[in-house]
This record gives C-alpha cells, sequence and structure tokens, in this order.
C-alpha cells in the first residue's frame, strides 16, 4: 500500500452484520491483512518495518518513531486476561439474549501492550455465553481460535475468540 493511499482515508468496507445478527468489522485497506489473516486462521500483527515494533489496531504511522514503512507479523496468538467485564441488557440483539456473557481483555506474549478485546469460548465453535464468568480468572492464560461467520451477502469473516490455554 502506499502512503498516498494510507493518508487519504481510503476505501472501508462495511459489509453488515452476520446472517446471525453479529456485528461484523469494517474492513479497510490498514486493516485488511489482518482480517485476511484471521481467515486464514493467523493472528497478524502490524509492525514498523523501522524500528521493529509492533502496534494493534493497525494504522498508517509509527506512534513510536513515526516512520510509515510498515509491514505484518504472524503472532502466536498465545496471552492473558488482563481484564474482563460481563454486560447486562439493554444490549443490541443479539447479544441481548445471550447475557450474561465475557468480554475479556487479552494481553499477548509477545508484546503484552498490545491488547485484544474478544470472548472466552470453549471452542473454535463455542458460543458468547457458554463460559461462567465466575470462573474468569486476570492472569489465566489463553490462545487465540478464530470462529467463521456468513454475512448476508454471502462473504465470510472470521473474528478472533480465546480459549484456555
Amino acid at each position: 500500500m502506499s502512503n498516498a493511499a494510507a493518508f487519504s482515508g481510503g476505501y472501508v468496507a462495511n459489509l453488515g452484520p452476520s446472517e446471525e445478527g453479529y456485528l461484523m468489522p469494517a474492513v479497510d485497506e490498514e486493516g485488511g491483512f489482518f482480517w485476511e489473516g484471521t481467515l486464514a486462521g493467523e493472528l497478524r500483527i502490524q509492525a514498523c518495518n523501522s524500528c521493529g515494533k509492533l502496534r494493534h489496531p493497525p494504522r498508517p504511522m509509527c506512534p513510536s518513531c513515526r516512520s510509515t514503512d510498515r509491514g505484518w507479523k504472524q503472532v502466536t496468538g498465545k496471552g492473558t486476561i488482563w481484564s474482563f467485564v460481563v454486560p447486562h441488557p439493554p444490549l443490541l440483539e443479539p447479544y441481548s439474549s445471550l447475557a450474561p456473557y465475557n468480554v475479556i481483555v487479552v494481553t499477548l506474549d509477545e508484546h503484552p501492550t498490545i491488547r485484544f478485546v474478544g470472548n472466552l469460548v470453549s471452542g473454535p465453535e463455542g458460543e458468547l455465553n457458554e463460559i461462567d464468568p465466575n470462573s474468569i480468572r486476570i492472569g489465566e492464560p489463553v490462545e487465540v481460535v478464530f470462529k467463521r461467520f456468513r454475512r448476508a451477502d454471502g462473504s465470510e469473516e472470521a473474528l478472533p475468540f480465546w480459549v484456555r490455554a
């Protein structure tokens, strides 16, 4: 991607929710490689090609050295639970019918300042509300899994979820 394209605002594809009604990502040029990775079962993190620092979410400029020379690094997807919450209604459908469920914040082992927000499930096909929130412990080791969702237009996205390691 050229720097001009990155700074121009670029293209954003917001193709709507999944067939189940779950919110899906709006994919732009800067984060497209991340979402291609999730479909391939890979957790990819943007890296600065000048100073080597990892960053997420993807953005055109390194906050450390201000370089716009960027690439991607595949990471293991192993981390620890840094925090969590338990949402309660009122919530958007289909989330309100699943409440209470967990939303966890995970720090990656490769770079503890990179955090992902997701859900703790039992496996790639797990449901948001299948893990008892009272069983979750901060500092607990987890690893990423990817769950595929189909949109109404037939396209697919894979979202990162987390399982106990």
